[in-house]
């Protein structure tokens, strides 16, 4: 399958004032879907009240390719402090919850314009991203793994900071058995994106293929749990063969068995070795979200 990234598509647009309290929401987390530019201005600014209209204007004409939040600096001071803004009007434009562009002062309506504009095309580009991803994601699930490294490989190209597209390429590559190329993939991830959720639990993976757990052990170790349920060194052991022999399920329920009957055992062993599981399997993975639910009950119990 061939598909091709470019800077066009609709998004949804919106003029609206903003507190501090909503910067993360209605700034950082909306900028990863649709561009975000931030008006910081304040009543007594004689600038601001000649930007703002101006500004208002630009972006609607954008017919939502770009958001504009505006926040009275007076009322709400935390982010434009953290912004370190000097002076008003000042304005920043926020891609994927980063500040990308910006500028200080009142421009003229031809400069608005051509600010606005660049980030509109930004952020059609990002909106292409995520429907790649989302095309690449369901590849994966169908065993479609040529479509999906097509795809994985036009985003790196068009973004090489895309955490999910190395995951997605390295999840097409294992379940291919290309081990080698997969870890060169997972090689190539920046280092600002090495912690990304996806792609621990993409390396966690990798590292299972390629240096397989021995479950020669598995019936001696089910044999000593059934005979003595309260031998946790054997269920902890047994949680690990499992995981390595792809029954999470399994390994999970001998993890909360522990767990349910003596959290404190070995400095929280069980407890610690689940998260780790969960980690390595992923966030979305359904067995990390059942363990999460099964961990919580007994818990909080």
């Amino acid at each position: 399958m061939s598909m091709t990234l470019d800077s066009k598509g609709p998004a949804n647009s919106a003029v609206k004032d903003a507190t501090d309290a909503s910067f993360m929401a209605d700034v950082i987390e909306a900028s990863k879907e649709t561009p975000v530019i931030v008006d910081f201005w304040a009543p007594w600014c004689g600038p601001c009240r000649q930007l703002g209209p101006a500004i208002e204007k630009v972006v609607k004409e954008q017919q939502g390719k770009v958001r504009l939040v505006k926040i009275n600096i007076d009322e709400n001071p935390t982010y434009a402090g953290q912004l370190r803004v000097q002076s008003i009007p000042a304005v920043f434009a926020f891609v994927d919850g980063r500040p990308v562009d910006g500028f200080m002062g009142a421009l003229p309506e031809s400069q608005i314009r051509q600010f606005v504009g660049r980030l509109g095309k930004m952020g059609g580009l990002a909106e292409q991203i995520a429907s790649a991803l989302a095309m690449a994601r369901a590849a994966v699930a169908q065993k479609e793994y040529e479509t999906a490294l097509d795809i994985t490989g036009q985003i790196l190209q068009a973004d090489p900071t895309q955490a999910e597209a190395y995951a997605l390429q390295a999840q097409a590559l294992m379940d291919s058995n290309e081990l080698e190329t997969a870890a060169a993939t997972l090689a190539a991830v920046p280092a600002d994106k090495a912690n990304d959720p996806l792609i621990v639990s993409a390396k966690a993976s990798l590292d299972l293929l390629m240096n397989p757990v021995d479950t020669s052990g598995l019936a001696t170790l089910e044999a000593a749990v059934a005979a003595n349920p309260a031998d946790f060194a054997s269920r902890l052991e047994l949680a690990v063969l499992y995981n390595g022999a792809g029954r999470r399920a399994d390994a999970t329920d001998q993890l909360i068995a522990i767990i349910r009957k003596d959290r404190g055992w070995n400095d929280e062993a069980a407890r610690k070795q689940l998260v780790q599981f969960f980690e390595a399997w992923g966030p979305k993975d359904e067995y990390t979200l059942q363990g999460r639910r099964k961990l919580s009950s007994v818990l909080f119990a």
